[in-house]
């Protein structure tokens, strides 16, 4: 079996990296650029570094700040527009996942036809864009060093992945800084989003030696120190512990892929507009249950990164363990443990799993085999 390994090139991570932004433009002989971002994300003033790291250095720049949560594929075009207006030579996106995610479509669509739905699947984008540099706001996607961009389609109700290696960012530049003032319930969703993407890329029937090293690593990191960024967020030797746990992550799922659980968030996100991270808890403790079966000794490893004892007992036992320690840190977290919570009935299962069994791209990664009556016990289960 062949395996090929990507990842973003360059990677700046530590306090304070966010200062460099103004020398990794001009030394790429950029005279301008243009920042993705979301409204909040500019008026919590995390956009100010920036600019004033580009001006030291004379490097013009413009600012499209309306990427929206979630943001449906629509928004791609208005920024592109922008794009045209401005002639920029790189795109630089800051924020969580959708900022960065919208940026790196946007880039896409710069130098491609058509709208961007016509890209969604795998290696469909015949041209590479505008390069791109990545700054993330939250310790959670990891979308700094993955192929891939998660835009929304309202009609279907449903979140859909555009995957190429036209889409890795040219480089990341990781400031736990920029982390600091997250409030308490988005340190939690998104640095849960993170923990579920290193247990995903971790147990996908793609995972390799090399992405099961990154994961485990990640998951020591986020499992040790997201209480602590959760109950002391100016702490930033967690937050910098965290944002490298979900790069770690983002690296394992970029080149392993995520699983099931994903595909479950993914309908109820949509449908209901559940926040990504939250979606993904709600769902993981069923998910990992069906899932189990699949590959039994290697959920049973898990014990190791999440430091659960295993003397005497059985595999399945160890699995409950993982289990058990996973739900306990979402509750300590305050993470909303049940669909109802959010007006998901029983009369809504049968549309959302339909909608998990249209996500193959996902499924074909997961370690057992689903079919829809699966799908539906396990929304059945997390209501």
């Amino acid at each position: 079996m062949v395996n090929v390994f990507s990842t973003t090139p360059r990677i700046i991570m530590g306090q304070g990296a966010v200062e460099r932004i103004g020398d990794e433009v001009k030394n790429r002989r950029i005279e301008k650029v243009l920042i993705v971002t979301g409204p909040i994300v500019r008026a919590a003033g995390l956009t100010d570094p920036l600019e004033a790291s580009l001006k030291k250095v004379g490097v013009e720049f413009a600012v499209f700040d309306r990427v929206e949560p979630d943001p449906r594929y629509e928004i791609v075009s208005d920024c592109v527009d922008m794009i045209k207006s401005e002639s920029p030579g790189l795109l630089i996106g800051l924020g969580g996942g959708s900022p960065i995610d919208l940026c790196k479509a946007s880039a896409i669509m710069a130098a491609n036809e058509g709208s961007v739905i016509d890209y969604v699947g795998i290696d469909m984008i015949p041209n590479p864009g505008l390069p791109t540099i990545m700054i993330p706001t939250t310790a959670g996607t990891g979308s700094e060093v993955t192929p891939i961009a998660i835009l929304s389609d309202e009609g279907e109700k449903l979140k859909k992945g555009i995957v190429s290696r036209h889409m890795y960012p040219s480089a990341a530049i990781l400031d736990p800084e920029l982390t600091v003032g997250l409030p308490p319930s988005v340190t939690a969703a998104t640095g849960m989003d993170a923990l579920i993407h290193a247990i995903e890329a971790y147990t996908s029937v793609n995972a390799t030696g090399m992405t099961e090293m990154y994961c485990v690593r990640a998951m020591e990191l986020i499992y040790n120190n997201l209480r602590i960024a959760y109950a002391k967020g100016d702490n930033i030797d967690a937050r910098s512990a965290m944002m490298e746990g979900a790069l770690l992550a983002g690296i394992g799922f970029a080149n392993a892929g995520v699983t099931a659980v994903h595909a479950f968030a993914y309908p109820i996100g949509a449908e209901f507009h559940i926040p990504h991270g939250v979606a993904n808890t709600l769902m993981l403790p069923h998910v990992l249950r069906f899932n189990v079966l699949g590959n039994l000794p290697k959920f049973a490893a898990l014990a190791e990164p999440f430091d659960i004892p295993v003397k005497d007992l059985d595999d399945l036992q160890i699995v409950d363990g993982v289990i058990a320690a996973i739900d306990r840190l979402a509750r300590d977290l305050k993470v909303p443990r049940h669909l109802a919570d959010f007006g998901v009935t029983e009369e809504d299962v049968p549309m959302l799993a339909e909608g998990v069994m249209k996500v193959t791209r996902l499924l074909a990664n997961n370690p057992r085999t689903l079919y829809l009556e699966d799908a539906e016990a396990i929304y059945h289960a997390a209501l």
